[in-house]
């Protein structure tokens, strides 16, 4: 279908547009609000800057288009074929990407804000300085994912896959990632604060400088993992692995060590003493 024959329909009143072809099409800019065109081929659309609110894009092909900085709010992509697609600062507050395939698309400056990508396909996809707060990222599959300096307060992280992902200065307070393979995950300088580690497997994860206050940790695997410098003000790190951790100038005021493994770990050389229920009071810099 020519683009001005459909935007012609689409000033008519139609807005059902399934299964329409529009391959390499240039819609940049383009006002398509609440159309269907679920099912449609739009690989190497480019889209970007367009207006697709409310749309309904299941299903639909979009392999390697250009969507950067489209207006995609409430918009549906479920089952849909992004990969290597360019998102970057698109507006997709409260959009439905269950089960869309995603990898190597880029999402960097987006805005995801309580979107659903239960399921979905992010592999390799890049989402620096993303805005997935309170979004649904339940069974998201986010290897090698860089998320660096993204916020994700508030999200759902249950049966998430994050194989070796960036997640270095990111805002995370208060999630809940209880019992999650974490093993070398890159949280440097993250804003961890109140958030549920318990049973996680951080084995070898790079926690410098990280906040963990109030965090909870209790049972956690942290053997090799590099706390250099991080604040665990609060934190609860009772039955936790910390074989051969660096703690080296972290603070653990307040934070609670009873039955803590703390075999070759490496810390400074003085620690003030600890109360009757291995409560941390006070950590001494040298």
């Amino acid at each position: 279908m020519k683009i001005s024959h459909l935007l012609q329909l689409y000033e008519q009143g139609q807005r059902n547009f399934s299964g329409v072809d529009l391959r390499g099409a240039d819609l940049s800019r383009v006002v398509l609000v609440s159309v269907n065109l679920t099912g449609a081929n739009l690989q190497g659309a480019n889209l970007s800057y367009a207006f697709l609110t409310k749309s309904n894009l299941s299903h639909a092909s979009l392999n390697w288009a250009n969507l950067s900085y489209a207006k995609l709010s409430e918009t549906k992509w479920e089952n849909a074929d992004l990969t290597k697609a360019n998102l970057q600062g698109a507006f997709m507050v409260k959009s439905k990407l269950n089960n869309a395939r995603l990898s190597g698309a880029n999402f960097s400056y987006a805005n995801l804000r309580q979107a659903n990508l239960a399921g979905a396909n992010l592999c390799g996809a890049k989402l620096f300085n993303i805005n997935l707060r309170q979004a649904n990222l339940s069974k998201t599959n986010c290897d090698w994912v860089n998320l660096k300096a993204g916020r994700l307060s508030g999200a759902c992280f249950k049966n998430i896959s994050l194989n070796e992902v960036n997640l270095s200065g990111t805002f995370l307070n208060g999630i809940d990632l209880s019992g999650a393979d974490l093993r070398y995950v890159n949280f440097s300088r993250a804003r961890l604060s109140g958030s549920n580690f318990a049973r996680a497997n951080l084995s070898r994860a790079n926690l410098e400088e990280t906040s963990l206050k109030n965090a909870n940790l209790q049972g956690a695997k942290l053997i090799g993992a590099r706390l250099f410098g991080a604040d665990l003000t609060k934190a609860n790190l009772s039955k936790a692995n910390l074989t051969k951790a660096d703690l080296t100038l972290v603070n653990l005021q307040d934070a609670i060590l009873k039955h803590a493994i703390l075999e070759d770990t490496l810390l400074d050389r003085h620690l003030s003493q600890y109360s009757s229920g291995d409560r941390c009071w006070e950590y001494v810099v040298p």
